[in-house]
């Protein structure tokens, strides 16, 4: 039985009992629904703390011709009736008490009193050895309402521009943390009674349970509402147990098709054409490579979204599906259930697909099939897990084998990194020492014609100023791929041309065919003002 109808067994059963009573009492029975919601509230003659006090609510005002009437409750004391009967006959007036339930007293009240909406503080985020603000978003959160405090921290994280909260059990409390434009801060550390509250808003909304004993995940969304404007915000869950209780990570993807758009990634030029030019073709594979996090599937869906056109069939299959795309048919792989990519691979091509995205090419079977899609006809995207663009196909030789039949089917392999951006109205430029100076000669030592490159002997370079409303002094993120096109040069490898086929050997053969490895991108965009090298080397 749904709650609706379980309600409104429960009024039934109020009103019936209070209709029996009302004949005990001497008084005339009122049935209120219907007007609880809609009778003109009469105000300025009993106190609102008068009618929680008495169990009594002004219904009608009477008049010359009218009586006062009242609601009143078996819980309201015959003594205060009488009361009051007595004083509105000593001033010539009338008065009818009837006999409402406890639910209809309570419905009229919410409209009389209705419940405070409490506004509660934003969270901010501490710098690096800032326990006081810790310590009063601590407090703000430990004074959200129960119900209200997930629903809290989520809003709040999506307001951050958070791409995950984490929620972890220490001994005495709660940590929460939330990772903003790639690195983790501190935000709170809740009450330890609050994790019953948090987890089990957590497993009721994601499908999650808080007594497992192995991780789980899950998935939810919540309809975000600001300035006006109302956003989709997609989440995913991942539970795992640990000493003290069951640690959480969400990661939150703030769903906006349009911003999945290669236009917004601010890619290079050169390596846009290189992707155009590739994507362009009705046959071959793509990979995308990085760790967790380094924006691999936004860019994979750029790309879909710059595919998806009236007369091409796009195809993804993904574990979970991430974002929602109109024109496209997305199929949910359980990999954990036993399916893998291959299997649903093969049965999706006999649906005459243009373009197929796999979500993440793991094993040997999906990946030879993958690779025959792309050699027959298809366009294949897909994500592969490894550091940069040549230990990718060193992996993928690994898991193919060598096969002449294979070595035109890779034709571009992408690493990518997230690295945060340098708030320009803040920046500050300043003077490199001469160890700084020797190791960027050293990393773009090397570097193919055509790269813009400033002097290295007198170059500058710029470090983040902390203000108000940027706390850290970066705002956003800026994207540094690898991409290694392949070439006849890198074809070899795989047709079994090479006897010596390892990551350094694959990666000189693509220098040399003017490849910009990660690290030299990312210093190039440090020298440009875009980010800085600390921030380069902890990324990458």
């Amino acid at each position: 039985m749904d709650e609706d109808k379980i309600q409104e067994r429960r009024r039934d059963q109020d009103e019936q009992a209070t209709q029996q009573r009302a004949a005990i009492l001497g008084l005339q029975y009122l049935d209120t629904r219907g007007i609880d919601q809609t009778l003109p509230l009469t105000t300025n003659i009993i106190a609102v703390p008068d009618m929680y006090k008495g169990f009594i609510m002004p219904l009608m005002p009477g008049d010359g011709n009218e009586p006062y009437r009242f609601g009143v409750t078996s819980q309201t004391p015959q003594s205060l009736i009488q009361k009051m009967e007595q004083e509105y006959n000593d001033r010539g007036e009338r008065t009818q008490f009837l006999l409402i339930s406890n639910s209809g007293f309570k419905a009229f009240m919410l409209r009389y009193d209705p419940p405070k909406k409490v506004i509660y503080d934003d969270i901010e985020i501490a710098k690096e050895g800032d326990s006081d603000t810790i310590s009063q978003v601590s407090q703000t959160l430990n004074s959200v309402g129960s119900d209200e405090v997930f629903d809290y921290l989520i809003d709040q994280a999506d307001k951050l521009g958070a791409s995950d909260i984490h929620i972890e059990n220490e001994r005495n409390y709660i940590r929460i943390r939330m990772r903003i434009d790639g690195a983790l801060h501190a935000v709170a550390n809740l009450e330890k009674e609050r994790y019953r509250v948090v987890m089990g808003a957590l497993a009721s909304r994601s499908n999650v349970s808080t007594a497992a004993t192995e991780a789980q995940s899950g998935h939810m969304q919540k309809d975000i509402t600001r300035d006006g404007a109302t956003h989709l915000l997609n989440l995913r869950v991942e539970t795992v147990p640990t000493l003290y209780g069951q640690d959480a990570v969400l990661r939150l993807f703030n769903f906006d098709e349009t911003l999945l758009d290669l236009d917004l990634l601010n890619i290079p030029a050169e390596q846009r054409r290189q992707i155009d030019e590739v994507i362009s073709h009705p046959r071959g594979m793509v990979l995308m490579v990085g760790p967790t996090g380094s924006g691999k599937s936004t860019t994979l869906y750029s790309m879909l979204n710059a595919l998806n056109t009236d007369d091409r069939k796009l195809i993804t299959l993904e574990d979970p599906i991430e974002y929602g795309l109109t024109g496209i048919t997305q199929i949910p792989i359980d990999t954990t259930g036993g399916k893998s990519f291959g299997d649903g691979l093969r049965s999706v091509l006999r649906l005459d697909p243009d373009v197929v995205m796999v979500g993440e090419i793991r094993d040997q079977d999906t990946a030879k099939t993958a690779i025959q899609a792309s050699i027959t006809g298809h366009l294949v995207l897909s994500s592969f897990h490894a550091n940069s663009t040549s230990a990718a196909f060193s992996r993928m030789i690994d898991l193919i084998g060598v096969n002449p039949i294979f070595s035109s089917a890779i034709r571009l392999v992408i690493a990518q990194r997230l690295v945060r951006r340098l708030y320009d109205a803040t920046k500050e430029e300043y003077e490199p020492d001469e160890a700084t100076r020797q190791y960027v000669r050293r990393v773009l030592e090397d570097l193919p014609s055509g790269v813009d490159v400033p002097d290295l002997d007198t170059f500058k370079l710029w470090r983040p100023r902390p203000s108000d409303d940027v706390p850290f002094g970066y705002k956003g993120r800026v994207v540094i791929m690898e991409q290694m096109v392949v070439n006849e040069n890198i074809q070899k490898f795989l047709r079994g041309d090479v006897a010596d086929v390892h990551t350094e050997v694959i990666e000189k053969e693509a220098r040399a065919g003017g490849m910009l490895t990660l690290l030299q991108v990312g210093v190039l965009a440090a020298l440009r003002g875009e980010t800085t090298l600390d921030e380069v080397n902890r990324v990458i």
